[in-house]
C-alpha cells in the first residue's frame, strides 16, 4: 500500500509540475536614452589599421548607445588594409552570434566547429555578401585582396566582448607555463618561448 501512495503522490507531482510554468519578465525597457554626442556612435569613419593585424574594428554597443541597455545588440565596423586580418577570435559576453556583410573588397572568412569535429566552414566573400558566425565559435576575417576591405557585423549581444585566441594563449599575464602550450600545441618549448615574447 506504501508502494501505491508513493506512485501516486509522484505521479500527482509530475502532473502539477508539468502545469506551472515559469519565465523571466521581458528586459525590454520603455525609452530609448538617446547618446551625448552622435559623433561618438558613428560608423562613418575608417579606423586606424596600422597595427599588428592591420585591422581596426570600430565598436558600436551599450557603452556608446545607452538606449542598447537589455535590447541584446551591437554593431561593428571593419577595416582591414590589403592581407589585414580580425585575428581568429570569440565573443564571449555573452556568446554572440554575429552577422557580417561585405561593403568593399574580398574577405576569407570562417569559423571552426566544436571538438570533437573540429570542422572549418569558410567562404570567400565579395561586396554585399552576408555570413553567419555561430555562437560561441571561434571565427576570422582574412582580407584576401590587394585593395583596402570594409565590413559592418551585427552581433546578439549588448557588448559581446571579445578574447583573441593568440592574443589570450600566448599573451596571458602572467605567461601560461610554456610546459603546457608545448603540450597543447604540440610545438618545441623554443617555437612557444618565442611565441610568448611577441605577445
Amino acid at each position: 500500500m506504501k508502494g501505491v501512495c508513493f506512485l501516486v503522490t509522484v505521479a500527482l507531482m509530475a502532473l502539477a509540475s508539468s502545469l506551472a510554468s515559469a519565465s523571466d519578465p521581458s528586459p525590454l525597457q520603455d525609452t530609448c536614452v538617446a547618446i551625448d554626442e552622435p559623433k561618438d556612435a558613428g560608423l562613418d569613419k575608417p579606423g586606424n589599421t596600422s597595427n599588428t593585424v592591420a585591422s581596426n574594428v570600430t565598436t558600436v554597443n551599450v557603452e556608446q548607445i545607452k538606449g542598447l541597455n537589455t535590447l541584446g545588440i551591437s554593431m561593428v565596423r571593419i577595416d582591414y588594409e590589403p592581407y589585414g586580418q580580425n585575428p581568429p577570435h570569440t565573443h564571449p559576453h555573452p556568446r554572440a552570434t554575429e552577422i557580417l556583410t561585405v561593403l568593399e573588397g574580398t574577405l576569407y572568412v570562417g569559423f571552426v566547429t566544436s571538438n570533437p569535429e573540429n570542422r572549418l566552414i569558410s567562404k570567400v566573400l565579395y561586396k554585399g555578401d552576408v555570413f553567419v558566425f555561430p555562437t560561441g565559435l571561434i571565427h576570422f576575417q582574412f582580407n584576401v585582396g590587394k585593395t583596402n576591405a570594409v565590413a559592418i557585423a551585427g552581433l546578439s549581444s549588448q557588448n559581446p566582448g571579445v578574447i583573441t585566441i593568440a592574443n589570450a594563449v600566448f599573451g596571458s599575464d602572467p605567461p601560461i607555463n610554456a610546459d603546457v602550450l608545448t603540450r597543447a600545441f604540440q610545438l618545441d618549448k623554443n617555437v612557444v618561448n618565442y611565441l610568448q615574447s611577441r605577445f
